[in-house]
C-alpha cells in the first residue's frame, strides 16, 4: 500500500499547484454558507489485503503463500449528507454501495522453479458502507477549493456466505462485518449550478475478517493464513 500513499501524496501536490491563478467570477459565492446540503456519489474502487502470513502447520505437505498479484476495479454509488460545522470545516455522512472482487492466490514453493500458483479463490463483495467524516476545506481560490478529510467507516458485506461451498471449491470465507479508518484528498469544483468534486480516499480495515475455521476439506488454506484485513482505494466524484 505504499504506492497507494503516494498517489495521494502526488495528488495533493498537484491539486495546490493547480490554484495559484488570478481572480475570477465566483459561482455560487454563499453555497459554503449552507448549514446542510444533499447530493450523491459514484466513483471506482480496488480491494486490497493485509495478510499476516505463516507456515503451513502440517509438515507432511507444501508450504503455501498467499497473495494479491492484481488488482481488479470495481464500482461504488451512494448518497452525500454534509452539515456546515464553521468556515473550514464540515461533518458528512455518505451511505453508499461498494461493489468489488479479490483475487486470492495460494502459491507452493517448488525450489529451483520458484512459486507456482495452485489455488485461485475469486471473492466478491457487496458492501454496504457508512462513512462518517470531518471535511477540512481549504480557503477557496477562485472556483476551486482543496480540502482533505480523514475518519471512520462501517461495512457490511452482503455477499459474505456463512457455509463453504465444496461442490464450488469454496474454501475461503470472509465475515461481514469490519470497521476502516479512513483518510483522503479532494477538490471542490464550483460550477454554476452545482458543486463537483474530485475525491482520492484510502481506507484501512482495523477487524480480522477471516473465517478461521476451516472447511473438513482442504483446511490448508486457512491455516495458511493468520489473519486477513481488507484494504481500499477510492476515487469518487461527487455532485451536490
Amino acid at each position: 500500500m505504499r504506492k497507494i500513499c503516494l498517489i495521494i501524496i502526488f495528488a495533493s501536490i498537484l491539486g495546490v499547484v493547480g490554484f495559484a491563478q488570478k481572480e475570477k467570477v465566483k459561482h455560487n459565492p454563499e453555497y459554503d454558507d449552507k448549514p446542510i446540503h444533499f447530493g450523491y456519489t459514484l466513483g471506482i474502487n480496488v480491494m486490497d489485503f493485509s495478510f499476516g502470513r505463516y507456515y503451513l502447520r502440517n509438515p507432511n505437505t507444501d508450504t503455501l503463500y498467499a497473495d494479491l498479484t492484481r488488482l481488479n476495479l470495481g464500482f461504488q454509488v451512494g448518497m452525500i449528507a454534509d452539515f456546515r460545522l464553521g468556515e473550514y470545516l464540515n461533518f458528512r455522512v455518505l451511505p453508499s454501495f461498494n461493489f468489488g472482487q479479490r483475487d486470492l492466490i495460494f502459491f507452493v514453493n517448488k525450489g529451483r522453479d520458484g512459486m507456482q500458483p495452485v489455488k485461485t479463490f475469486k471473492i466478491e463483495s457487496s458492501m454496504l458502507d457508512l462513512p462518517l467524516q470531518l471535511k477540512y476545506k481549504a480557503k477557496r481560490i477562485n472556483n476551486y477549493r482543496p480540502y482533505l478529510i480523514f475518519g471512520s467507516s462501517v461495512r457490511y458485506d452482503l455477499a459474505a456466505k456463512k457455509k463453504y461451498k465444496i461442490d464450488d471449491e469454496e474454501f475461503i470465507l470472509l465475515r461481514p462485518f469490519d470497521i476502516y479508518g479512513e483518510l483522503g484528498f479532494g477538490i471542490d469544483f464550483y460550477l454554476p449550478y452545482f458543486k463537483f468534486s474530485t475525491e482520492l480516499k484510502l481506507s484501512l480495515g482495523f477487524l480480522d475478517i477471516l473465517n478461521h475455521t476451516p472447511p473438513e476439506v482442504h483446511p490448508e488454506y486457512v491455516n495458511a493464513l493468520r489473519k486477513l484485513n481488507s484494504q481500499m482505494l477510492m476515487l469518487s466524484f461527487h455532485f451536490e
